[in-house]
């Protein structure tokens, strides 16, 4: 009995690799989640507590959260910074990071400049 072999339709592969090439792009070029967060209302049971974005003014989406922004509302000071990749719960966010770097090279695969060594 002859071999036969079973072809893909051109329209099967194409939609397939155009899908490959979509999740590839989307996940290295979207933003990170991020919240501004209070660093200094940290609590174990809830996390950091989410406050308004205006604490966090950012001079575009390159900037780092490295420099601390404190703003006095009233008697108290708010040290205020992104956080990104978090859990969030009502009005706390847990389990993220406040390095842009470490949330993108988090959600990503394949993208350029991924990444650790071991170590």
């Amino acid at each position: 009995m002859a071999e036969q072999r079973r072809r893909l339709r051109s329209s099967t592969v194409v939609l397939g690799g155009m899908g490959v090439i979509a999740a590839a792009l989307t996940s290295c070029g979207s933003e990170p989640d991020r919240r501004c967060v209070d660093r200094d209302s940290y609590s174990f049971a809830n996390g950091y507590k989410i406050i308004s974005d205006k604490d966090c003014t950012s001079s575009g989406s390159g900037s780092t959260s490295s420099a601390k922004k404190r703003k006095s509302s009233g008697s108290r000071t708010t040290d205020a910074a992104w956080y990104y990749d978090s859990d969030v719960t009502g009005r706390y966010a847990d389990y993220g990071t406040f390095s842009r770097s470490e949330a993108v090279d988090r959600d990503g695969f394949g993208c350029s400049g991924s990444g650790s060594g071991g170590g």
